[in-house]
């Protein structure tokens, strides 16, 4: 058995097995990269890292920009080029997430298989996550590869998860 600690959580994840198209998920991974980013994101991180912002409030700033990309997708969307994801052919709920793991609700992962997903991330802001996993079970995945502020998000979330299972167990007692 293995000795992982899961949490509930209500997220839905689309995965296809990797095989031979490693490189064709892996562009569209990078390609949802906190690097590829409006340029006012890339401006926002400029600015930061200059220290032209300590004057500014933080969340005021990434609301204006949050709200900056909103324009740009409703623009995009007038225009019709909005960006095509892959269609993954998998669509299912997970029961249960961990720092480094995932668990479906039904078996659904060939053992030892690596797989591209993307999960629905009810964050600030809301996206879809993309990730890379092992199988290491019918119905539990490893995290293999993630992008930098998507784990810090994961792990934020996992840890507010676990802050909720808490407080109903509180209340059960």
């Amino acid at each position: 058995m293995l000795d992982i600690r899961f949490v509930k959580a209500p997220l839905v994840i689309h995965f296809e097995k990797v095989d031979q198209n490693r490189e064709f998920f892996q562009k569209e991974f990078n390609s949802l990269s906190e690097f590829e980013e409006d340029a006012v994101g890339q401006w926002l991180k400029l600015a930061k890292a200059k220290g032209e912002t300590e004057n500014s409030d933080p969340v005021l700033l990434t609301l204006i920009v949050e709200l900056h990309k909103k324009v740009d997708q409703l623009t995009a969307l007038i225009k019709k080029e909005e960006r095509e994801l892959i269609p993954l052919s998998h669509h299912e709920m997970i029961d249960s997430i961990g720092f480094e793991n995932i668990s479906l609700e039904g078996d659904f992962f060939e053992e030892a298989q690596e797989y591209y997903c993307r999960i629905e991330m009810p964050v600030f802001p809301k996206r879809e996550m993309p990730i890379f996993i092992r199988a290491i079970s019918t119905n539990i995945g490893q995290i293999l590869l993630m992008h930098d502020k998507d784990q810090k998000d994961w792990n934020s979330y996992v840890a507010s998860r676990e802050r909720v299972m808490i407080r109903e167990l509180k209340a059960k007692a």
